[in-house]
């Protein structure tokens, strides 16, 4: 495929200063497949449809693909505790799950910036009563193993007095509670509130709201990939994709200051391991 002059220029200039830089020149990467893994358990985010994968962040991370210049994207179904093995070992290039950022991973992966906001949900079987964390003592608690979720019940089971279930995906989770091993199942408000507009037997008993964010991950190594991602993020935002495809999958208009409209300054999460301050014009195409 023939360069133009402003790409060859961005490609050279990105090769003689240091290499974070490179991560800056808005130029479409060489046609071919970018890889990303995802656990297919996680609707609407993505689930496995007639035709391959379906859903928010099938139809987001296809969008960025086109916008970093990829001539297709594999998306590759990964269990949530397979996915660090599988980004570490460049099995995938980034991970595309609904991932919260924690200081923790951020010691250890680069974020893209946030593109999500989340909290903690609670689903139950229709009729049962869970009006706040005090009413988990003595109960059982289902999560998604590996997951934040997994981490904050094993926080708080102490200090709720719960016990613990995991399970290697959210539909496992879920089953519990519907043949009632589980009081309730603990997963990402957004993935709680679509699993109980599918199923009449469950609803979300309660929602706990804590500032979380989703964001894609990198290996610490691959700054140039967040820093061409990122970009292509920002252009969607600002082309209004995100907030369609919101309102596409999850039926609502995100309200003001979302992540999904928000472009933030620098590259990665600000105030986390990994964030790169420096400021980049956005040019979109």
């Amino acid at each position: 495929m023939r360069k133009s002059y402003p790409v060859l220029l961005c490609v050279a200039f990105a090769a003689f200063v240091a290499f974070p830089w490179a991560g800056w020149c808005a130029t479409p990467s060489p046609a071919g497949t970018l890889t990303v893994g995802s656990d297919f358990g996680v609707a609407p985010w993505i689930v496995r449809g007639h035709d391959g994968p379906e859903g928010f962040g099938v139809d987001l991370i296809r969008a960025v693909g086109r916008k970093m210049g990829y001539g297709a994207v594999d998306i590759e179904d990964i269990n949530f505790s397979g996915l660090f093995p599988a980004l570490f070992s460049s099995r995938i290039d980034m991970t595309v799950n609904p991932l919260n950022i924690t200081r923790e991973r951020s010691e250890r992966l680069l974020f893209s910036e946030p593109i999500f906001a989340t909290g903690n949900g609670f689903i139950v079987l229709k009729g049962r009563k869970l009006s706040g964390l005090e009413d988990l003592r003595g109960q059982v608690l289902a999560v998604n193993r590996g997951t934040l979720s997994d981490t904050w019940a094993t926080q708080n089971q102490e200090r709720y007095g719960f016990t613990i279930q995991r399970y290697e995906t959210f539909p496992d989770s879920v089953l519990a509670v519907l043949t009632g091993r589980a009081l309730t199942a603990l997963n990402e408000i957004p993935t709680t509130v679509y699993a109980a507009s599918r199923n009449p037997l469950i609803e979300v008993a309660y929602k706990d709201f804590d500032g979380r964010n989703f964001a894609y991950a990198f290996r610490r190594n691959d700054a140039e990939l967040r820093g061409r991602a990122e970009r292509a993020i920002e252009c969607l935002k600002r082309e209004g994709v995100l907030a369609r495809l919101y309102l596409k999958w999850y039926g609502a208009v995100p309200p003001k200051g979302s992540p999904l409209t928000t472009i933030y300054p620098g590259f990665g999460p600000p105030g986390f391991s990994g964030y790169d301050a420096r400021p980049h014009d956005l040019e979109c195409y």
